[in-house]
Formats: structure tokens, C-alpha cells, sequence
């Protein structure tokens, strides 16, 4: 058995740089990967989609090109064995960083293997048994694969395999319409595919306002995506031209014929292995890490980080996470998981940006709303580079005159966004907002312009 301070289980984004403190503090620490380090965001997912997103984006800006005065001599082709290659080679020097950094690190030794408990203090890694007096999960988590009736008789993808794809598909059927698959579904339309989004619920991103949700779903309509909301009864089999979807919609054909199709309906944790119950630490009903709002188990010295613990479902987030642990064990500070506001992007194009409360959540929680809106055809920025889809929103609370959310779906809004971000972080009144001076021309210099005409509602 070997000895350590601390035994982190999981090279995500969490994990390397908790080993980073640790042997900064002169520690012995390990830290445990049975696959690639770096986690979903390096591999499966930041990274390679937001590079293939650049690609589509490129593509459909060619497309365009005649619109701002430049023209093409031929058609718009896609190379998509080199677009994959692109994109892997930016997971690849990313994840090599992450493996040279940790392997560089003096006190700190990456171990490579399926970690297992066998007490609270002690895991397996095949042949070899580790003991350490604080132990950290930080194992993310992975597509979740509904039990759809004839799922096991036909072929499917998931975020994990189509980045890899390096083909063009003839039509590709996206099942589940929120973040993942909405953005590859935008993506391989612009590379040349048929694609059809297939949504159980009423609506896309059902966790966003009605009004963003039906911009969202105008933008990729405008695109040639077919959209079929409301399937009650999703369904697959083999069909002669490839793979028949049972969708079962209100209305059209209750049936989608795709050559290639992608679960993107949700994630689960990868806590199924890990021998939880040995070392006494609870898990919910969807197997999540049950953590404190300092991120400890119930189980003394240890904790869990990122997506395995239900308290975030981001890169930003597991890196926070990190950074309430290490402040807390190694700064003598006391931070809270509740005290994060969040934010988070949906990176279609244009891509939406979002803080805080919707709408729809403020009203749920009985605050009395202010809201602004603004379109993006009125957006001076928006207009200069022609990309005038989408719209700007805010919410504030009329009694305290506190920011309660924004959201911001239009070119930009991934970055924009954090300008109210910014303000809600440090407390902010709208009439601070107000005052701000924007640069011009820029898509933030609305922010003030959409607070002078909240109304409430």
C-alpha cells in the first residue's frame, strides 16, 4: 500500500489543479485517470466542439460572402477529414499540456487506471492499493442513453463519437433539443448535412424563456433545420434508407428517416463503478454525489468535484468547485457553493448568453419583475456585421432595484453577457448599470439602453 496526503480520483478540470495546490504546499498527492486527462471538456467536449463550431462558422460566413462585397470564384466545399482533424489536434495539444504539467509537478504522481474504494481512506487502482487521509471524486459524467424502444438494433452516436466523425452525414437526426444537440446540429447543417432535431418536450431549451426559445428554434429553422417538438413516443428501427425515428408528433409525418442519429438527451455521473458504498459516501436517485455547500460527502475526508456531484453541469463550474476546495483547505477562507451565480452560454450562432434568473424563474420565486428587451435589429454592432437575429433581455427586481438575470442571444452574447455577470457578482442596482458608459460600437453598450426601457409585467 502507498502512502499520500491526498488521492484525487478524476483529471478533469477540478482534479489538476487541486493536485497543483497540494504540491505546491509540498504534499504528496495522486491523482487517478482510467482514460484521458483533461475530462469531457478537453475531449469530448469544449474543446473539439467549440473548434468544429469555428469551422461551420467559417463555412457559413463563405457562404455569405457575397453579401458584404466578397465573391467567391467557386462553391463553398467541405474538407471534413482535415475540419476533424483540426479539431482533434486542439484536444490533443490541450490534453498533452494538462499530462506535462501534472507529470512536471515534483510531489504529484498521475496514475493511470480504473480507482476503485475499499475504505473510506483507501482506493485500488488495478494491482495496487492507495491510502490517503482526504480523497477527492472528481469523475465527471457521460451521455445518458435512454432505454428508447429499438435503441440496441440500430447504430447512434453520441457527443463522444461524432466529434470524431469525419464524414458529412445525408441526414442527421438529433435526439433532444438543448445544448449539445443544438449545437451540432447547427454545425453539420452548415458542413452540408439534412438535419432534423427531434424534442420530446413542447419546446427547444425548456429551461429558457418562451421568447428565447422560439428565437432559438427561428434562427435554426432559417438554417433548413427541421425541428418536431412534442414527440411522445420516440422510437427507433432499421429502415431501407437508413434509420427510421418514431417521433409521434401532433402534426407531420410520424416518422424520420436519417442516415445517422445522436443522442444529446442528458448526462449521467460516472459514479456507477466506484465502489461508493465501500466507502460509505450517498449517492441521489440519479447517482450525483450528495456534497455540502463545501462540497464534502457525508463520508469524512471526502469530497466531490464537478459534474459528478449535481451542483453544476459546466467547465466553469468544476473549476470553481476547485477553487472553493483549495480556498478553503489551503487559504482559511469559508466559500459556499451557494454563494456562485451562474452563468452559462449556448453556443449556436448567434450564441446565447445567460446569468442568473429567467424570467419564468423570477416570477416562480415570487419577485415583483422589471423587464427590458431589446431586438438585435437594433443593435448598431449587430447590424454592421449583418448578423441581426436574436434579442437582449433583462430582469431585475422592482423593490431592491437588484439585477436578477439577463440573458443575451445574438452575436457577441457569450462574452457580452458577462458585463451583467459582472455587476450581479458585485452587488450592483440596475441604476449602476444605467450610468455605465459602453464603448461604442459594441454589443454591451445596449445594456444601458434595454435597463431605461424595463417595464414590469
Amino acid at each position: 500500500m502507498t502512502a499520500f496526503d491526498a488521492i484525487i480520483i478524476g483529471a478533469g478540470q477540478a482534479g489538476p489543479s487541486l493536485a497543483g495546490r497540494f504540491n505546491d504546499a509540498g504534499k504528496r498527492v495522486a491523482i487517478i485517470e482510467r482514460k484521458h486527462v483533461g475530462g469531457t471538456c478537453v475531449n469530448t467536449g469544449c474543446k473539439p466542439t467549440k473548434t468544429l463550431v469555428a469551422s461551420a462558422y467559417a463555412a457559413h460566413l463563405a457562404r455569405r460572402g457575397s453579401e458584404y462585397g466578397v465573391v467567391l470564384e467557386s462553391s463553398v466545399k467541405i474538407d471534413m477529414p482535415k475540419v476533424m482533424r483540426r479539431s482533434h489536434q486542439v484536444t490533443l495539444d490541450s490534453r498533452h499540456g494538462n499530462e506535462s504539467w501534472l507529470e512536471g509537478m515534483p510531489n504529484c504522481t498521475l496514475i493511470r487506471g480504473h480507482a476503485r474504494f475499499e475504505d473510506k481512506n483507501t482506493v485500488q487502482v488495478e494491482d495496487e492499493l492507495l491510502t490517503a487521509p482526504q480523497i477527492f471524486i472528481n469523475v465527471g459524467g457521460r451521455a445518458a442513453i435512454p432505454d428508447f424502444p429499438g435503441i440496441d438494433e440500430v447504430p447512434f452516436m453520441t457527443n463522444s463519437d461524432i466529434v470524431m466523425l469525419d464524414r458529412v452525414p445525408g441526414h442527421l437526426v438529433v435526439v433532444g433539443g438543448s445544448y449539445i444537440g443544438l449545437e451540432f446540429a447547427q454545425m453539420y447543417r452548415r458542413f452540408g448535412a439534412e438535419v432534423t432535431v427531434v424534442e420530446k418536450g413542447p419546446r427547444l431549451v425548456g429551461r429558457e424563456d418562451e421568447e428565447i426559445s422560439e428565437a432559438i428554434r427561428g434562427i435554426l429553422e432559417a438554417e433548413g433545420i427541421k425541428i418536431r417538438t412534442n414527440a411522445e413516443c420516440i422510437r427507433f428501427r432499421k429502415h431501407g434508407d437508413g434509420i427510421a425515428v418514431g417521433v409521434d408528433c401532433a402534426e407531420g409525418e410520424p416518422e424520420v428517416i436519417g442516415t445517422d442519429i445522436l443522442l444529446a438527451v442528458g448526462r449521467r455521473p460516472n459514479t456507477d463503478d466506484l465502489g461508493l458504498d465501500k466507502a460509505g459516501v450517498e449517492t441521489d436517485g440519479k447517482g450525483y454525489i450528495k456534497v455540502d455547500d463545501h462540497l464534502a460527502t457525508n463520508a469524512e475526508g471526502i469530497w466531490a468535484m464537478g459534474d459528478c456531484n449535481g451542483r453544476g453541469a459546466f467547465t466553469h463550474t468544476a473549476y470553481n468547485d476547485f477553487e472553493i476546495v483549495a480556498a478553503n483547505l489551503f487559504d482559511g477562507e469559508d466559500r459556499k457553493v451557494s454563494d456562485r451565480l451562474l452563468g452559462y452560454a449556448l453556443y449556436i450562432d448567434p450564441p446565447l448568453g445567460r446569468v442568473g434568473m429567467s424570467e419564468t424563474e423570477a416570477r416562480k420565486a415570487g419577485k415583483k419583475v422589471l423587464v427590458g428587451h431589446r431586438p438585435m435589429t437594433q443593435v448598431g454592432r449587430a447590424v454592421e456585421k449583418g448578423e441581426t437575429q436574436g434579442l437582449m433581455k433583462i430582469v431585475a427586481d422592482a423593490d431592491t432595484r437588484r439585477i436578477l438575470g439577463a440573458a443575451i442571444l445574438g452575436t457577441g452574447g457569450d462574452e457580452s453577457i458577462h458585463g451583467i455577470l459582472d455587476m450581479m457578482n458585485a452587488g450592483a442596482t440596475f441604476d449602476t448599470l444605467r450610468w455605465a458608459v459602453p464603448i461604442h460600437p459594441t454589443v454591451s453598450e445596449l445594456w444601458p439602453t434595454v435597463v431605461l426601457g424595463m417595464q414590469p409585467t
